[in-house]
């Protein structure tokens, strides 16, 4: 299910905070932007487009009401809710008659605040914001170093049957303009400056065409700029983008800080790379163990191998097993193609479309991109408890020694 997006205003910073709980534990709810002022609040709801726009009204309720009535008719997509401690009948139907669509009671109490989320959701999907994109939002990561996310973000996207965006995230030494062998004027920091007065055309002037099909967001150019880069800045920009893409991918650092969970918690799907050596399957139990915590559904994690060979002694059914997570691609270990792909600066799987790795990193992308994520064929024979056919012996990999590693 496709998060629902909110911003909020009021005085009241305890109202304010309670909502924003309610919204984070509900794992359906992202807060975009909050406000006490009623023109910046104004501001952000034209420049975000959020599927709601929640209001604590206080004791200048007429002010309030006039705000609802302006947002109902120039906003009619985003749908307006009230929030109060008092709910008097007469403050209800003010709101309501003003143009709110739903009032919250506060404090709050949650099956009565899933219930109005409930109603956002059908709103959003077929009324008053039907008509608005929504880009799906796929996060490449990795919580290992080296694994080559990289280098299979730039595929996927390429690989992309839609308009897509590549966000490059790795803020410190991304690298994924060189991958595209494209020469970046503008980066997310200009995003970033400029973040109050984005419109579609000065969008359009930060973002490097790549092909017709594929544009990129790419890192800061300098790395001072990294410092001005928060993970709220992170949420609007790429909610913004959204909605002028249908495919969105993100090139992510291997590292659990705040502008990455930022971003991690945007996506739709969760593309996890592992290699199947014990440092890799190792880190990708302890990335799987923090989605938990981060309160992540399974459907949005999908664990990928890389730089697959068949000449690796697994047997996959043993690392699902330990990984408690099916294995739904195997992008093949091939160290030349791969390298002269970065060398040149062109996506492989436009270059070579018809290699096994390509071929491979287009299954995955219409895996998410249609979200039908069936295991390959590999993968199926794991699950049986099968093992690869060998061409040579190799040293065997033992999940007992990945469990004493972790």
């Amino acid at each position: 299910m496709r998060s629902l997006t909110f911003i909020t205003m009021g005085r009241d910073a305890e109202a304010l905070r309670e909502i924003n709980e309610a919204l984070t534990g509900s794992a359906r709810g992202r807060l975009l932007a909050e406000s006490a002022d009623p023109s910046q609040f104004f501001a952000n709801v034209l420049r975000l487009r959020p599927s709601a726009a929640i209001i604590v009204l206080g004791d200048t309720a007429d002010t309030d009401f006039a705000l609802i009535k302006r947002l109902a008719t120039e906003c009619p997509d985003t749908a307006v809710i009230t929030a109060a401690r008092d709910a008097s009948p007469s403050l209800i139907l003010g709101s309501m008659r003003s143009g709110a669509r739903e009032f919250i009671q506060l404090p709050i109490i949650p099956d009565e605040f899933h219930t109005v989320l409930d109603r956002v959701a059908e709103l959003s999907t077929t009324g008053i914001s039907a008509s608005k994109k929504n880009g799906r939002v796929v996060a490449v990561f990795s919580s290992k170093g080296g694994s080559g996310v990289s280098f299979f973000a730039v595929n996927l996207a390429a690989a992309m049957s839609v308009s897509t965006l590549l966000a490059d995230l790795n803020l410190q030494a991304g690298d994924a303009a060189t991958f595209l062998g494209l020469e970046a004027r503008y980066s997310l920091a200009d995003f970033v400056a400029n973040r109050t007065r984005l419109d579609d055309a000065l969008i359009s002037s930060l973002i490097t065409q790549h092909s017709a099909g594929l544009s990129l967001l790419a890192a800061p150019l300098e790395a001072h700029e990294v410092e001005d880069i928060k993970p709220q800045d992170v949420t609007e920009v790429l909610h913004l983008l959204s909605q002028r893409y249908e495919s969105i991918v993100l090139d992510l650092p291997n590292a659990f800080d705040p502008v990455t969970i930022a971003a991690l918690d945007m996506a739709e799907d969760v593309l996890l790379i592992t290699t199947l050596d014990i440092p890799g399957i190792r880190n990708t139990k302890r990335a799987l163990k923090v989605f938990e915590r981060l309160g992540y559904p399974r459907t949005k994690v999908h664990v990928v191998v890389n730089r697959w060979s068949k000449n690796i002694d697994v047997e996959l059914k043993k690392v699902e097993s330990h990984l408690d997570e099916q294995l739904i691609g195997f992008v093949p270990n091939d160290y030349r193609k791969v390298m002269e792909s970065i060398n040149l600066g062109r996506p492989l799987v436009q270059t070579d479309p018809a290699s096994k790795l390509a071929l491979e990193i287009k299954r995955i992308a219409t895996l998410v991109s249609g979200n039908n994520h069936t295991a390959s064929p590999h993968a199926r024979k794991g699950l049986l408890g099968s093992v690869f056919k060998r061409e040579g012996p190799t040293g065997r990999l033992e999940l007992s020694q990945v469990a004493d590693a972790i």
